[in-house]
């Protein structure tokens, strides 16, 4: 029985795998994006932790986790007879797939290892496959992912006493290699000797700093013990406060947990490797319907946190750049209250399409930008697609929850603004609108939830005379 079930859950993580939700814009911005630049033509975006004089993110794990599938790909692809790059949503789908295959090969044999006990083997099993965490974050490109089956299978090494001068070859590989990415020019034996690039340290060095950690917001020393892992686990916090098992996966979680709490943010996702490490180190309540009721509670909570996360959290973002990438007409994109687009989805298209992310910028402030931007409307805008034949197209990306745009959309007139939509999205939640203090529960929830998803507005503008521009 607990293997059809294990069966079946292994086909929700490959479904919630192919589904198009955006949890973090890291998820693209730490790893596929970086490497995407390197292999392919795709014009990208590095963010800071890239660009800085002293850069904190280590390229190392990157290549084999992500470089390699992107190398094979592109000689699959050129080895068919293709011409052109591979059209980066291929990519995309195909690293999702591979995080789910990784995923479901090392996590459930790293446990499969560390677990001695025949008995508790299969309840752990199924507790962490059953998991919206396993789901969604698991089979997403995050770093942390990736941590979660490092830490996993450096307990097994550790539990079989295996110790190698490997970790100091290792750690010299990842220097070489950071180094090369990083060094403006050709690298050589002088630059490793005096100006190596120890990403490791330049991260610690920057966030011990209140000041940096600032800039991503602050929080209490408790954030991770009080809201952050109850996220996570649901209903299994309790399990882990009632009937833990003492092993040393669940030490190595709660040392973890402690660790991670000096620092002043954050994230629930910076605890994902503690989760199968707690998973695996509880156990169900002795009276049956105790046990049932946990079970029922269980399931509830992860089908709602799995389909919230795994399917509408910030879901138009990936459809809406695959759709923006098709627009011959597209010149500028300003995406206002959504995440960071990932612009290598664009295909190439980035190289004319100027991409703005103005998430938090004010709605008077958001209509002055659009008016600076928006082409002069031509009767080519007002007939069916038409439009796609202007040398020049202003779109704008918004959550059909941003009410604040409600009084300008229906303008037909020759004054103003004219938003024509061309795309919708409804499977999107825009969590980050929620505004409990300024229009109540119930109010926020009815236009975040009831106004869900995703649209995309081409914005144009009277002009004297009419001309276009």
């Amino acid at each position: 029985m607990w293997r059809r079930t294990y069966l079946l859950l292994v086909l929700v993580r490959l479904w919630f795998a192919l589904s198009p939700s955006y949890l973090h814009p890291d998820e693209n911005f730490q790893g596929p994006e970086v490497i995407a630049g390197e292999i392919f033509s795709y014009p990208v975006r590095r963010t800071w932790e890239f660009t800085s004089d002293s850069p904190i993110r280590s390229v190392f794990p990157l290549w084999p986790v992500y470089g390699l599938p992107m190398l094979l790909l592109r000689w699959l692809w050129i080895g068919n007879g293709n011409d052109g790059e591979i059209p980066p949503i291929a990519v995309f789908w195909t690293l999702r797939v591979l995080m789910f295959i990784v995923g479901f090969v090392l996590e459930d044999w790293a446990l499969h290892e560390l677990i001695q006990s025949k008995r508790h083997r299969p309840l752990a099993r199924l507790l962490v496959a059953s998991s919206y965490v396993t789901w969604t974050y698991q089979t997403h490109t995050f770093s942390n992912s990736i941590e979660t089956l490092v830490v996993a299978w450096s307990l097994v090494l550790i539990e079989r006493i295996v110790a190698s001068p490997a970790g100091l070859c290792t750690t010299a590989l990842a220097i070489i290699l950071d180094t090369a990415f990083y060094t403006p020019h050709s690298l050589s034996w002088s630059d490793l000797l005096r100006n190596p690039v120890l990403t490791p340290i330049n991260n610690l060095a920057y966030n011990i700093s209140p000041s940096n950690l600032a800039q991503h917001g602050l929080h209490p020393w408790y954030q991770h013990l009080l809201v952050n892992l109850p996220l996570l686990l649901g209903p299994g916090a309790l399990l882990l406060l009632m009937r833990p098992k003492r092993t040393l996966r669940l030490y190595s979680a709660i040392s973890g947990i402690v660790v991670l709490s000096v620092s002043q943010h954050q994230e629930a996702r910076f605890l994902l490797p503690t989760v199968p490490l707690i998973l695996s180190s509880v156990r169900l309540p002795k009276s049956e319907k105790l046990a049932r009721t946990w079970a029922v509670s269980w399931i509830v909570f992860n089908v709602i946190l799995g389909t919230l996360m795994g399917v509408y959290h910030q879901g138009g973002i990936i459809p809406a750049q695959v759709f923006m990438s098709k627009q011959p007409d597209a010149t500028h994109a300003i995406w206002w209250k959504t995440y960071m687009p990932p612009i290598w989805l664009l295909n190439g298209k980035n190289e004319v399409l100027r991409t703005q992310d103005v998430m938090g910028m004010p709605g008077e402030m958001l209509l002055a930008e659009l008016d600076k931007l928006a082409t002069c409307d031509t009767p080519a805008d007002r007939r069916s697609m038409e439009y796609l034949k202007e040398k020049n197209g202003t779109y704008l990306v918004a959550p059909l929850s941003a009410t604040w745009l409600d009084p300008y959309l229906p303008n037909k007139g020759l004054d103003g603004l004219r938003f024509r939509e061309v795309w919708r999205h409804q499977q999107h939640l825009n969590l980050d609108d929620l505004d409990f203090a300024e229009d109540g529960v119930w109010d926020t929830l009815s236009r975040v939830v009831g106004r869900r998803g995703l649209a995309i507005w081409r914005v144009t503008k009277s002009c004297p005379g009419g001309k276009g521009r």
